[in-house]
């Protein structure tokens, strides 16, 4: 499917427009959303992205279609994932309830634009070297390991306290926030608040969850531009379901499982495609490896199902205490612990 160079300009412009209109009627001034008003706004992102995938099947057939929706579905699915992270980096910094919405936009818009560079990294890669693809599946497999230990969180926390040493070394902080601002002055001196290094380090976290997201999304298809909307269209809307579902994150006990489940399938799709296209001269002596290759179809498929166990299984189980608990408390009294080292002018 080519895509006329007029329908990436609309589309971009198109997405600047919802950030932009996200920051103008809702960010600018700071508050907390109502739970009816993330739920229609959640609702909103959810119904703009379901609309362009009608748009997807009626203009690119269904082979386009199904591509986009997989891709929406386990982008989405990783980003709600990535919440739990950035619920654990709002108690470690103590972001103001009523600011988290501008730390959550930056990180959005700046998640955005980090993603589209890697996106067309990517493309260009897997056109010039098919052996592109199993890197592509190695990470997926790594990360599907990976995402089956308990540590997610605490490393994040850990990467949040390297950040907060660093800066208090490099650049004069502040210990309070000033509202939303990022640049205070106290005692006559222009200081860094903690507002900006939150959304340093959430840019940080990004850039480390697009390591698995990208190769994920590729494996499902290899459209730059359904790869890019997929992607995009996940992204949006991910502030209001933040607020819409913190209340719930404590209780997706099993979400990590299942996402591991499927990087794990995703990965092995890429592993058997590479296999399909190799040219690796210590591989069948670099020609193409007769296996089966893995439909979009079946791919779509496996994803919802995985996903609906899971958080079906999430729900319907029962737990005192959940881990999430734990590491929010941990990540406050850590904060209490490091707070006078990112101090450096008062």
């Amino acid at each position: 499917m080519n895509i006329a160079g007029w329908v990436w300009g609309l589309t971009i412009v198109g997405l600047l427009g919802l950030l932009a209109f996200d920051f103008v009627f809702h960010v600018r001034n700071a508050h907390v959303p109502t739970l009816k008003e993330a739920a229609v706004w959640s609702v909103g992102y959810i119904g703009v992205a379901v609309l362009f995938g009608v748009g997807m099947f009626a203009l690119g057939g269904a082979d386009a279609g199904s591509e986009y929706v997989a891709g929406y579905v386990t982008e989405k699915a990783l980003s709600v994932d990535n919440l739990f992270v950035f619920l654990i980096m709002m108690a470690s910094f103590r972001v103001p309830r009523e600011n988290q919405q501008k730390v959550l936009l930056f990180g959005i818009a700046f998640a955005l634009a980090a993603r589209t560079g890697f996106i067309f990294l990517g493309a260009a890669l897997i056109n010039t070297y098919s052996w592109v693809f199993y890197l592509f599946g190695l990470i997926l497999l790594l990360t599907a390991g990976k995402l089956l230990k308990p540590e997610q969180g605490e490393e994040a926390l850990q990467t949040n306290q390297v950040v907060v040493r660093l800066a208090g070394k490099v650049i004069p902080t502040s210990e309070h926030y000033d509202g939303d601002k990022l640049i205070t002055t106290i005692d006559g001196r222009r200081v860094m608040t903690p507002m900006l290094l939150v959304m340093v380090a959430i840019a940080g976290t990004d850039v480390l969850f697009a390591v698995d997201s990208i190769p994920a999304i590729f494996g499902l298809t290899q459209n730059t531009y359904i790869v890019f909307t997929a992607t995009a269209f996940s992204l949006l809307g991910l502030r209001q379901l933040y607020f819409l579902i913190d209340g719930l994150l404590d209780r997706l006990i099993y979400l990590s499982y299942g996402l591991s489940v499927i990087l794990g399938f995703i990965g092995l799709k890429l592993v058997l495609h590479a296999l399909h296209e190799n040219s690796v001269p210590f591989i069948n002596g670099g020609r193409p490896v007769h296996v089966v290759e893995v439909g979009t179809g079946f791919s779509l498929l496996v994803i919802v199902a995985v996903l609906a166990v899971t958080v079906v299984g999430s729900l319907l189980s029962h737990r005192d205490e959940p881990d999430s608990i734990e590491l929010l408390d941990r990540a406050a009294a850590d904060h209490d612990l490091a707070g006078s080292g990112h101090t450096r002018s008062r």
